[in-house]
């Protein structure tokens, strides 16, 4: 029977009863056989492979992430591999895990399952960041990737991501493709397994290289620009850092510590692997709770910078001391962690762009073809400091790929050398050693930052004062709302939907100057004509506003929640806070 043609309880029945399912997976289902409603969330659809991959709550059913689930994406991965050829199947798929429940499991069964089909694998000893996964593709010569992770997800998630032959996840026309051949394994007898054992007897099986890491250590390094100022402040600077129970404990101390940074606090009851992240309500360095046990810890050794690295290190946030009272007068003063100052994803992210231009130019290495990439709900603000440096500046959509895509472009065309890429969501990359964002390169290049900035007797508020100073105070902001299962989808929608037919004219009391729809990739400024921006299509609203000012609304890619960001760019930190809090309360009001 195809499964997909099956109503919910169908579903739950064929997976009661199917011999392709083991003891354990039904004797889950048999508890909920009293709850309808869970029993539709668990079986309503098939867990989405998107174009990256996919991502929910773990457990049993069509609707959940599970070995299964997992092993039916695998087998359609693996067929796609097969139709490109056979050399595709010998140079094999590397994977790699986080800390979560099930992770490795997960990865174990994916292997098995690649190698059922011929294919060879490279498998990680223990838990490894997501971007050095994306680095192990390119050093390894594999046809792709995979990472099993949830990212920053609460504790209940798993997810898998797929990454192509250039180290960057998934995009045209690869993902199109491989989400065809996910589509036609219909049936769960179909997806092959094969015992580890023989697996690695036949040569199929194989575990990454040591080498693989030192490598990635060396590049990591690389990207300092100033290293040998380190020494200089080392017995001074003072950071504290968390994995928040992740893959960045071991790789993040380590460079550290070959960058000669003496005193590094780690939060101990941090660096434990733990896929129930018992320490953190949610293990997101987007969350100011994550950074609980850190700022205790910074408070009692004084230290310069907090910085806490999401579970597969691909996401870094950080809280500065204000040492020399800058910002005093604005709402960083009343957040009760102060004198640590919370920065977000997009002021860290202009941060090291501006720092890294600069020190580049200054140091006779910042390339004449040089290029900056950032993704369109992120700041303006690195628009500004491309401009300066006269780099060319591209906007991509949502989602850290499209910035992998720009750079294998630039490589295959011969036209741009990739200096630097960010997205809101606290993720960037400084270099193309890797070709996904890394929370580990940014931990070194913001401690770089901190130590030149120690030299002088100054901290890093100073530098991002700086960079204000010299382009203006752009500050952003975001608003999420979670609206879960089959009713929450449609609201989204339906959300969605009144937005796109009912466009605003004001924002906030700011007049709209333009829309971009980028479904119909179509940009309609208010006065002229309109545009086709070329880009692929994403369900992404954009509002332009007077005086550089923005507004724009998403569903997520891989939550149940729908997404509002805005930007504004005053002429001092506390007006633009100020705006942004207006800004909030607008889009409250608009989705009472």
């Amino acid at each position: 029977m195809e499964a997909k043609k099956m109503g919910y309880m169908d579903e739950y029945k064929f997976w009661l009863e199917s011999d392709c399912f083991d003891e354990k997976t039904k004797e889950e289902l048999r508890s909920i056989a009293d709850d309808d409603k869970e029993i539709q969330d668990r079986f309503y659809k098939n867990l989405k492979f998107g174009t990256g991959g996919m991502r929910g709550i773990m457990g049993a059913g069509t609707n959940r992430m599970n070995i299964y689930t997992v092993t039916k994406a695998t087998q359609g991965l693996a067929e796609y591999i097969l139709e490109v050829g056979p050399e595709a199947a010998k140079r094999g798929v590397v994977i790699a895990h986080d800390c979560r429940n099930m992770s490795a499991e997960f990865t174990e069964a994916s292997a098995l399952c690649l190698n059922a089909n011929g294919i060879k694998t490279y498998v990680f000893d223990a838990l490894r960041p997501t971007p050095e996964l994306s680095f192990a593709v390119r050093e390894l010569g594999c046809i792709a990737g995979i990472v099993v992770t949830a990212s920053h997800n609460p504790p209940e998630y798993n997810g898998y991501k797929v990454y192509w032959e250039d180290g960057s996840q998934i995009v045209s026309p690869q993902d199109q493709d491989i989400l065809k051949h996910v589509a036609d394994v219909e049936r769960y007898e179909d997806v092959k397994t094969m015992d580890k054992d023989k697996a690695v007897a036949d040569g199929l099986f194989c575990m990454v290289p040591a080498s693989v890491d030192e490598n990635y250590y060396q590049a990591l390094i690389k990207q300092t620009i100033h290293g040998d100022i380190i020494p200089k402040v080392a017995d001074d600077i003072k950071i504290v850092y968390t994995p928040l129970h992740g893959t960045g404990n071991v790789p993040v101390r380590e460079v550290l510590k070959r960058l000669g940074f003496k005193h590094v606090y780690v939060v101990e009851e941090q660096t434990v692997p733990d896929g129930d992240f018992s320490t953190v309500k949610s293990p997101n360095p987007e969350e100011p709770s994550a950074f609980a046990m850190g700022i205790e810890l910074a408070k009692k050794v004084d230290a310069d910078v907090i910085m806490a690295t999401d579970p597969d290190a691909d996401r870094l946030g950080i809280y500065v001391k204000d040492s020399t009272g800058i910002w005093k007068d604005t709402e960083f003063a009343d957040d009760p962690a102060y004198p640590y100052v919370r920065f977000n994803a997009n002021m860290t992210g202009a941060l090291i762009a501006e720092y890294v231009c600069r020190e580049q130019k200054a140091v006779g290495k910042l390339p004449a073809n040089g290029a900056i990439c950032n993704t369109v709900v992120s700041t303006n603000l690195t628009k500004a400091i491309a401009e300066n440096y006269n780099l060319k500046y591209i906007e991509t959509l949502t989602g850290f790929k499209y910035i992998g895509e720009q750079i294998l472009l630039f490589e295959k065309n011969n036209t741009y050398k990739f200096i630097f890429g960010m997205e809101e969501s606290f993720g960037c990359l400084v270099g193309d050693y890797t070709r996904d964002k890394d929370a580990c390169a940014a931990v070194v290049i913001l401690c770089e930052i901190a130590a030149f900035y120690k030299l002088q007797g100054e901290t890093i508020c100073n530098a991002m004062e700086e960079v204000y100073r010299k382009y203006g105070y752009y500050f952003e902001g975001a608003f999420g709302i979670t609206l879960k299962g089959v009713d929450g989808a449609a609201q989204i929608k339906e959300m969605m939907e009144n937005f796109r037919n009912h466009p605003l004219t004001t924002f906030a009391g700011i007049k709209v100057t333009g829309m971009r729809d980028y479904v119909s990739g179509i940009r309609k400024p208010l006065d002229g004509e309109e545009e086709n921006m070329g880009l692929p299509k994403s369900n992404v609203l954009y509002y332009e506003l007077e005086n550089n000012a923005w507004f724009a609304v998403r569903p997520s890619g891989n939550e149940p929640k729908i997404k509002f960001y805005f930007g504004v760019n005053e002429n001092s930190l506390k007006n633009a806070m100020s705006k942004i809090d207006e800004m909030k309360a607008c889009v409250q009001e608009l989705v009472k």
